[in-house]
């Protein structure tokens, strides 16, 4: 048995070897992780809810943005791997797989697996398509975005990465201007309006130019003008920003997007200000720490991101306001594979991946969250009663507006008081969430006094847990378990 097979069989059996553990403590039975499709389209277009804080179709079911980072899909894998990794995410409950039409890596000048490339003379106003099918490079992207589809998931499509129009680094070359943008913009938009689409821009540069912003700004208005406004948008920004410094006032823009990069540390802070901004509009975190990826830049000092850090991120910013989440995995992004140079010590092949442990545990964050009303939700720091802390161990808390059910999220395991005063009803029921395997430990119930106190049935790193407490004349169903 090779290295990496057997290391898949040790994480295996040790898993196995924890959810049985937990299922003995909890004395509860697994809720099913089983989804028909991620997203039922027949519940209508996306839109911004009426509180401007979420996504939601258009009759009104909430939708949970569960993103994934697939930069190169487009670019590097061929039918047959874009079905195994589809797939694979559809199966996990992702329903928005963020992807590049014109790729980072050199995605002008090095040809699909297909030998297409996707402009003339690397013209955007001249994008390269030939008469009937599979014959060119948006035939393979019409492929995946129908593959997507069929599978019950959105594109979050980027036209393009930001070297292009700010090659800042990066291969480039620079070929938009506002003119060739627009011109772009509207034949991409025309191409996938009957699509489940949502137009990501910008692509990982900041804006620092006039005639930068006015490019943003040409390709929204080509895009529009293409899809006849059918589709949401935002602004994917660099390592550390926010879609917000720039275009937080424009029309075009329908929710904030944060980069918080690849450190091993939270942005509650800057998705608090954002929640904050007026007018009111959805923030969510775009690109966090990738599972896999170098600490920092450094694995030599840090080591590499575990699913861990992953979740910490997660329920974070979740908590701290934000309308869904993304995950990324540092060797799926650039779909790592032999014969292929790896970016940022990426180890681990794009295939070897996909069932990395925080891969999974996104489907839990989505089963947890779509398990009590969602665009009721309202981030409330002041539920907690005990020490919040910071860095590591930092507790989080959120509530629903009329205090039917709140969460508190301890990463350490660390003991939590909390202010029952901010719940509704009189009595309370409380429960454990593990988010490493989905299932839920029954506390108890309780009359509703002051200040009480959880202590988690484990601690330490690695044995994070949210605290559920639900005003029991609501029978909200176990955590975990969606809403019918």
């Amino acid at each position: 048995m090779n290295r990496i097979n057997r290391h898949k069989v040790i994480n295996k059996t040790m898993k196995i070897i924890a959810i049985v553990f937990v299922f003995i403590l909890c004395g509860h039975k697994p809720v099913s992780l089983a989804v028909e499709k991620p997203v039922d389209f027949r519940h209508g277009p996306l839109e911004v809810s009426e509180n401007k804080r979420y996504l939601v179709h258009e009759d009104g079911t909430p939708f949970f943005y569960l993103g994934d980072t697939a930069w190169e899909l487009f670019h590097r894998l061929d039918r047959e791997q874009a079905d195994q990794y589809l797939e694979n995410r559809a199966e996990k409950g992702f329903t928005v797989i963020q992807a590049v039409a014109l790729a980072e890596l050199d995605g002008l000048n090095i040809p699909n697996p297909y030998g297409h490339k996707p402009l003339i003379d690397n013209d955007p106003a001249k994008p390269k398509t030939k008469s009937g099918p599979n014959n060119d490079y948006w035939d393979h992207v019409d492929y995946v975005v129908n593959k997507t589809q069929s599978l019950g998931m959105y594109i979050g499509m980027l036209p393009t990465w930001g070297d292009k129009w700010n090659k800042k680094w990066g291969k480039g070359p620079v070929v938009f201007d506002s003119s060739n943008a627009k011109i772009f913009g509207t034949w991409l938009g025309n191409r996938y309006k009957d699509k489940p689409i949502i137009w990501i821009l910008g692509g990982d540069r900041p804006i620092e130019s006039d005639a930068q912003a006015k490019i943003i700004r040409a390709m929204a208005f080509g895009i529009k003008k293409g899809d006849g406004g059918k589709h949401l948008m935002t602004f994917h920004p660099t390592g550390g920003q926010t879609s917000s410094q720039w275009f937080h006032n424009d029309d075009w823009l329908d929710f904030n997007m944060h980069q918080t990069g690849h450190k091993d540390r939270g942005s509650w802070d800057s998705i608090t200000k954002d929640y904050q901004r007026t007018p009111i509009k959805p923030v969510i975190d775009g690109e966090p720490l990738y599972e896999d990826h170098p600490i920092n830049f450094d694995p030599m000092k840090f080591g590499f991101s575990a699913d861990w850090h992953i979740r910490r991120l997660a329920y974070w910013h979740l908590f701290a306001g934000a309308c869904g989440h993304t995950y990324g995995c540092h060797n799926i992004w650039q779909m790592y594979a032999p014969g292929r140079n790896p970016i940022s010590w990426a180890h681990r092949y794009w295939y070897e991946s996909l069932d990395m442990w925080g891969a999974s545990d996104m489907t839990h964050v989505r089963n947890l969250m779509l398990s009590r009303p969602f665009v009721t939700r309202v981030p409330d720091q002041s539920l907690i009663a005990s020490d919040i802390g910071d860095g590591n161990g930092r507790l989080s808390a959120t509530r629903d507006e009329s205090g039917s059910y709140a969460f508190v999220y301890t990463p350490l395991g660390t003991t939590v008081k909390v202010h029952l005063d901010k719940l509704s009803g009189t009595t309370i029921t409380a429960w454990w969430y593990d988010p490493r395997h989905g299932t839920a430990v029954k506390i108890g119930s309780f009359e509703k006094q002051g200040v009480r106190e959880f202590k988690p049935p484990i601690k330490g790193k690695g044995n994070d847990w949210i605290l559920v407490l639900d005003d029991a004349a609501k029978t909200y169903p176990v955590p975990g378990k969606c809403l019918e």
